[in-house]
């Protein structure tokens, strides 16, 4: 209807009122002038002087005017009905979309903070952690390589001690033959048995339990007189006495080894062992390193897709809001518009219900005939 009636107004406007007409006073132009500014103002005047000059009745030019107000009444309306519905879209988009964004926001958020606070603590104990057990293991085989070598030491002291007794006894066992079978010793024989003793004292020298015994053998065995029976006697008890403690000296020797050597394969089981577990655990470690790793990679991800979907949700606010301000700009444009003509279509309503439009239109057609 708008539009008709705007190529209406441009076809009239050469019929356009003569506002210098005498029947107009000063206020009359003044009003002319205000109403010629709006379109449908002017088109009012210029089709009411047509109507009334081709002898139209004035009660059916107001009858028509009144539905051209109407119909602007009715338009301004439908564009405040409009656009109440756009500011309602409007409303539910943009608390859905600061909802959104809300959301969005907590979920970034929680992704850092899962990130700050979980996953990078968890990946630096985890390096600690492995680190700790690498070091166990080489711990683990230190201990292993030292316990070896002493026991290796340990066992060639055993050795050369038992070397010391049998070369020991092996001089007792010799002296004791040859006290044995002497009646009447020669000096040969009773120098060969000092000789022995004196090697029995260099076998056993590091031992410091045997010393004194044997310092007091060897002074009797200089001092005695091997002719007598008696003394013969004393030193063959002697040597026996001195041979039963080498021989239980080795036996705990043996013992002594035997139980070290025990210890020491348990040891060697128990370090295995340990060794074993620390191994299991660095491939436990290796997998759960491996694991924080990927969670931190998707998490880096997952923060990323949040970063961009919250720049597209507040893009989209954007949008929405500038597009609602342009929608309000149009909208105000417009209703600023239609009140203004409306305001000079009532104007030029009233202008056309006075006498002087009527006289005017009169003298307009006496002035053509």
């Amino acid at each position: 209807m708008y539009k008709l009636a705007v190529c209406t107004l441009l076809i009239l406007s050469v019929t356009a009122i003569d506002v210098t007409n005498s029947v107009w006073t000063s206020h009359d132009q003044k009003a002319f002038a205000q109403i010629k500014q709006s379109g449908w103002g002017n088109f009012i005047l210029n089709f009411g002087e047509l109507h009334l000059s081709t002898g139209g009745i004035l009660a059916e030019l107001n009858s028509e005017i009144a539905k051209l107000i109407d119909e602007l009444d009715e338009e301004l309306a439908e564009v405040h009905h409009q656009y109440q519905r756009r500011t309602d879209v409007h409303n539910r988009e943009v608390t859905r979309l600061e909802q959104e964004i809300q959301d969005k926001e907590r979920e970034v958020f929680n992704a850092h903070d899962f990130y700050d606070n979980v996953l990078i603590p968890q990946r630096d104990r985890f390096a600690a952690q492995l680190e700790q057990l690498q070091e166990n293991i080489a711990q683990n085989r230190r201990t292993l390589n030292e316990s070896t070598v002493q026991r290796a030491k340990d066992h060639a002291e055993f050795e050369a001690q038992v070397a010391e007794h049998n070369e020991a006894i092996g001089a007792i066992d010799e002296s004791l033959q040859l006290l044995s079978q002497l009646e009447s010793p020669s000096l040969v024989q009773i120098q060969k048995v000092q000789k022995n003793l004196t090697k029995i004292e260099q076998s056993l020298k590091r031992h410091s339990t045997f010393q004194t015994f044997i310092k007091t053998l060897l002074e009797i065995a200089v001092e005695a007189n091997f002719a007598d029976q008696g003394a013969l006697k004393e030193i063959l008890t002697a040597f026996n006495n001195l041979r039963v403690q080498l021989v239980d000296s080795l036996n705990q020797l043996t013992a002594d080894e035997a139980e070290a050597q025990k210890d020491f394969e348990a040891r060697v089981i128990q370090l295995n062992q340990e060794h074993a577990e620390f191994q299991r655990a660095v491939i436990v470690k290796t997998a759960e390193i491996e694991a924080n790793a990927n969670k931190i990679e998707q998490t880096l991800d997952l923060i990323d897709v949040l970063h961009a979907d919250l720049d597209t949700l507040n893009g989209q606010l954007q949008a929405e809001n500038d597009d609602y301000a342009f929608a309000t700009d149009v909208y105000n444009a417009t209703v600023a518009e239609y009140n203004k003509e409306l305001n000079a279509a009532h104007q030029a309503l009233d202008l056309l219900n006075q006498p002087r439009f009527t006289d005017y239109v009169k003298s307009q057609l006496k002035g053509a005939f």
